[in-house]
């Protein structure tokens, strides 16, 4: 090192802490080991879905598990056509992609203009009604079950023909969906709606011309995770819905597709694993389309990931 440098008065030498370095090699190595539990299953999981009975009885102990088996091509096609043609997992599929497309409009239409009411305008009981809000927020779905059963089935007279209403109607409120609305709403300047009103918008005008193409980040947001609630929902839909046993049409949702298939004498091991890749594709690809907006949503709405 030059000594008139060292002779400097504001000289430092640029030397990084032992501590430093530690700290960030164990914060490394953790973030790998976190990593490797939640990469292990999807791997093993894809590669079982490539293997017969006795490949898959052959790898299990060893590394073999979470490798595909490349040299038997012809039994992961048979896999994921036994799946989708024999099994029919493709009718559950479309029911839950029919079922999410509906939920997911209602969402936005329902929740938003609550949540449009509840940032925007003034009316009697509006605390109160901010307050219960965020208490719906904290109790668990699970305690509603049985009511909202009783409220579906009893109250509403809803029939063997009419059961599918029964899935979309409670899904298409959500209170969680109501406060990132209200939050993202909150943060929408007060300018862009009074000069619409001074256009003569009305106050549905100003909703559907002015916020809600202001509100992309948390349209999609609300739509991702309908979508991913509605796609993996299997307890309620499970309730209302009755099964194809005539070889008639199934109404089930996806979800209810696997528990059938996983109870087949007959079904392999890579045909249940197959069965759960197919119904991970969707998933995954809507959230990493839409994984941009839905940090804007969260970051616009105040709320942390």
């Amino acid at each position: 090192m030059d000594k008139k440098l060292m002779d400097m008065p504001n000289f430092r030498p640029n030397k990084t802490p032992v501590k430093k370095t530690v700290g960030e090699i164990v914060y490394h190595v953790i973030g790998i080991v976190l990593s490797l539990i939640f990469v292990l299953p999807i791997l093993y999981m894809l590669a079982t879905s490539t293997k017969g009975e006795v490949a898959y009885a052959e790898s299990i102990g060893t590394i073999n598990m979470f490798l595909p088996d490349f040299a038997s091509s012809a039994v992961a096609f048979e896999n994921y056509k036994s799946v989708l043609l024999d099994y029919d997992i493709w009718k559950y599929a479309l029911n839950s992609f029919i079922y999410a497309a509906v939920v997911i409009v209602l969402n936005i239409l329902i929740n938003g203009l609550a949540g449009y009411a509840m940032a925007k305008l003034t009316f009697p009981g509006k605390r109160l009604l901010s307050f219960m809000i965020i208490f719906l927020i904290v109790v668990p779905v699970e305690t509603s079950i049985i009511p909202l059963y009783s409220i579906v089935k009893v109250m509403l007279g809803l029939k063997q023909q009419m059961t599918v209403i029964g899935v979309i109607l409670p899904a298409a409120i959500s209170i969680f969906n109501i406060f990132l609305f209200m939050q993202f709403f909150q943060n929408i300047p007060k300018e862009y709606e009074e000069a619409a009103r001074m256009d003569g918008a009305s106050t549905l005008g100003v909703f559907f011309k002015v916020i809600m193409p202001l509100s992309k980040p948390i349209l999609a947001t609300v739509a991702v995770f309908c979508f991913i609630g509605v796609w993996n929902d299997y307890l309620w839909p499970a309730m209302i819905l009755p099964s194809a046993d005539d070889g008639s049409w199934p109404l089930l949702p996806i979800q209810t597709a696997l528990i059938t298939i996983k109870s087949i004498e007959s079904i392999t091991t890579g045909e249940i694993m197959a069965s759960l890749v197919i119904t991970s594709i969707p998933i995954f690809v809507i959230y990493v389309a839409a994984q941009k907006y839905i940090v804007q949503g969260f970051g616009t709405s105040g709320l942390k990931m």
